[in-house]
């Protein structure tokens, strides 16, 4: 199957609605009917002000990057990013062509 990688990075504190913000991508996506989404937290990186967030054990969450991401039809990506837009939310995205399915070893 072909379609789209649609990604959003965001703090993993940042929030919108009173929701934490991947929390409310999630939501949103299983609103309109996407049937899978998922949600990675980063243990370090740096973002276009060059400034190294680590996790480290003693600090509190809020300063590293999550990765919402999603494998959808150009469709959906279109309309989730129209949501984002529509919402006013300030966030990064990165969207490309992909090629998707499910591998079966009880299938030949």
């Amino acid at each position: 199957m072909n379609g789209t990688y649609l990604r959003f990075y965001m703090h993993e504190n940042r929030k919108h609605r009173h929701l934490l913000l991947y929390e409310w991508l999630l939501e949103q996506a299983k609103k309109m009917g996407i049937h899978g989404g998922s949600a990675f937290r980063a243990i370090a990186g740096y973002g276009r002000h060059g400034v190294l967030h680590e996790q480290h054990f003693y600090e509190l969450a809020g300063d590293l990057t999550v990765e919402v991401e999603f494998m959808i039809s150009e469709d959906e990506a279109r309309k989730l990013l129209d949501l984002v837009k529509a919402e006013k939310i300030h966030v990064f995205y990165a969207k490309t062509e992909a090629e998707f399915g499910i591998l079966d070893a009880n299938r030949v």
